[in-house]
């Protein structure tokens, strides 16, 4: 807490101050006792709005945004509700200004412009906020100043605590064109005949498999969970996998993409996961989607498959050095070998590699049908001829791969990357 005069209460303590000093000199009585009544009045102001806002646990503050998370760019609504919960709190609220706190990545450095309500209980304080960057920001605490009834004294302190909005990347609609990406081996996703047990061979369930693919009779004979690996059994699982910058100005657009990229897949159908790149921080397991970052979310979570794959982005950092972004890229590249789904389709987001990272994903193309977008990551000619070599190695390996520049447009990137198969 702040305790501080006000204009008004500076000028009375001065003109006290002199008053005093001149009713002394003149032996005027009546001068020293107007002089001291003065400086009581701020130093009693002074204290009794220091006992009183000490009680500010008769206020309660509770504090929503909707939507969160919100995706980068688009408004979230804030709303924030000061109730008073006794008398003597309401007597705090009507005499309370309110100012709200937010991170920059929230408000851009402007000033938030709110909407005030009053009532006899409560207040309540409503603006809007437009995250400009993925990640997590603070909301909160309020600001609140108070002034004696005569605007001598002034007190600031923060009320309530802090909140939080989860901001999730700007994501693009993509076409999901099957005819390209899946062909023959999903068309029993739409109509055709489920493979008999003669059709396919039996392995051992992993974790975000299909139930649905669970061959019961055999699971009873064994006593553990088996599943048809015949990969005509269900849409073919999709991994995007993220090779993430050094330079923050292409981190955001990798990850739009992405998580674009995934997106599009769920919308198909398809079960998806998220693989590479490393978090902030811990990441709490999800229900949902199994252990992080794992398990295939399915389509068939509805709203929350969505938010399971937007979720996993939202505490990705770039790696502090290219060595370093090299090693989360061969780790991802391992996770997918050691977890491979049958007939999986792998859709990668790289930059130029180096060669290690290239021979990881060269093992990838034999066992899934791989796709890849290599990011020129930088504007000189020698950027754009390490990219051109990843393509080609790639390609050599058994990938479909096409170059992109960070920053266009990321349909047309997806559409380039389609383009790649013909």
């Amino acid at each position: 807490m702040r305790l501080r005069p006000t204009r008004r209460g500076w000028g009375l303590l001065v003109a006290g101050v002199v008053l005093l000093q001149v009713g002394i000199g003149l032996g005027a009585v009546d001068l020293v006792r107007f002089a001291t009544l003065l400086l009581v009045l701020v130093v009693g102001a002074g204290v009794v709005l220091a006992l009183t806002s000490r009680r500010r646990d008769q206020l309660e503050v509770v504090r929503s945004s909707a939507p969160n998370p919100v995706h980068a760019g688009e408004q979230a609504n804030v709303e924030v509700t000061i109730s008073a919960l006794s008398m003597s709190g309401r007597l705090q609220l009507a005499g309370l200004k309110f100012a709200e706190q937010a991170a920059t990545e929230l408000s851009g450095g402007r000033p938030l412009r709110a909407r005030v309500t009053r009532g006899q209980r409560a207040v309540t304080v409503a603006y809007q906020v437009q995250p400009g960057r993925r990640g997590r920001w603070p909301l909160g605490p309020l600001v609140v100043t108070r002034s004696d009834p005569f605007g001598v004294a002034r007190t600031t302190a923060t009320l309530g605590t802090s909140a939080e909005v989860a901001v999730w990347p700007a994501v693009v609609p993509l076409p999901t064109p099957s005819d390209v990406l899946v062909g023959e081996p999903d068309r029993v996703a739409l109509g055709a005949r489920t493979p008999s047990t003669d059709d396919s061979q039996l392995r051992d369930y992993r974790e975000g498999d299909d139930l649905r693919r669970v061959h019961w009779t055999s699971s009873a004979r064994r006593g553990t969970l088996m599943v048809r690996s015949d990969e005509r059994a269900g849409m073919r699982p999709v991994s995007v996998l993220l090779d993430l910058p050094v330079r923050a100005s292409s981190l955001e657009w990798t990850i739009s993409l992405a998580a674009s990229m995934a997106l599009a897949m769920l919308d198909g159908g398809h079960p998806v996961r998220l693989v590479g790149g490393a978090p902030a921080h811990d990441v709490p397991d999800s229900p949902d989607a199994g252990p992080y970052p794992l398990a295939f979310v399915h389509n068939r979570l509805g709203p929350t498959a969505r938010a399971a794959i937007l979720d996993r982005t939202i505490d990705l950092e770039g790696p502090r050095s290219g060595a370093e972004g090299e090693a989360e890229l061969v780790a991802g590249a391992h996770l997918l070998e050691t977890t491979q789904a049958g007939g999986e389709i792998v859709l990668a987001v790289v930059g130029p590699l180096g060669a290690q990272a290239r021979a990881s994903l060269a093992h990838i193309a034999d066992d899934a049908q791989a796709w890849a977008v290599v990011r020129a990551d930088g504007p000189s000619p020698a950027h754009e001829r390490e990219a051109e070599h990843t393509i080609n190695a790639l390609r050599r390996a058994g990938w479909r791969a096409c170059g992109v520049t960070p920053g266009e447009p990321i349909v047309d990137c997806w559409l380039r990357l389609l383009g790649s198969a013909r």
